[in-house]
């Protein structure tokens, strides 16, 4: 019987979260599996992936076919690079050493790439935040402004209505 690397659905309403299976390939979606060798959450960001990377390579090399969405995810977790080089390693284009030499420099760039995707969003994050406090205290400034010019007019309104009533004060007794 055919063997399939598929995703297992868990989590409630609007909040996936997979498990990574080897089923037969008539089991349902949910139903019985043989071996779980990870799992899926696709709700962070970016999508949060744990995957025994052996065992993904041992169903892949007995012929276990996966689903695209499971193909996608043991492809960038390096699964079947992992398997290409191992071919090669048969064919004797290369050694072991060279294959791994080529498997360790492909993942350390991957790393790099994700760590400076990471970097990136860290520094637009704190670039938004910075621009959101120069918006923020350019419109305090701006209503401070506008208190300051209420309370001015305010101060000189009450100021020349004071002053006329000095000015009567001060008429009267010359008057009498």
């Amino acid at each position: 019987m055919a063997t399939r690397i598929r995703l297992q659905r868990h989590g409630r309403k609007n909040y996936a979260f997979y498990s990574i299976v080897i089923a037969h390939s008539d089991a349902p979606r949910d139903g019985r599996f043989i071996e779980k060798i990870g799992t899926y959450n696709p709700n962070t960001n970016p999508a949060t992936i744990d995957l025994n990377f052996e065992r993904a390579l041992y169903w892949v090399l007995v012929g276990a076919q996966p689903t695209d969405t499971v193909r996608n995810i043991l492809s960038k977790e390096g699964v079947y690079l992992k398997k290409h080089l191992m071919g090669g390693i048969k064919k004797g284009a290369f050694d072991e050493a060279a294959a791994e030499a080529k498997f360790s420099a492909w993942k350390a760039d991957k790393e790099a790439k994700a760590q400076k995707i990471a970097d990136k969003a860290v520094a637009d994050k704190k670039a938004d935040m910075a621009a959101r406090l120069a918006a923020e205290k350019q419109v305090n400034a701006a209503i401070a402004a506008k208190i300051a010019e209420k309370k001015a007019a305010a101060a000189a309104a009450q100021a020349e209505a004071e002053a006329p009533a000095e000015e009567t004060t001060e008429e009267a007794p010359a008057e009498a």
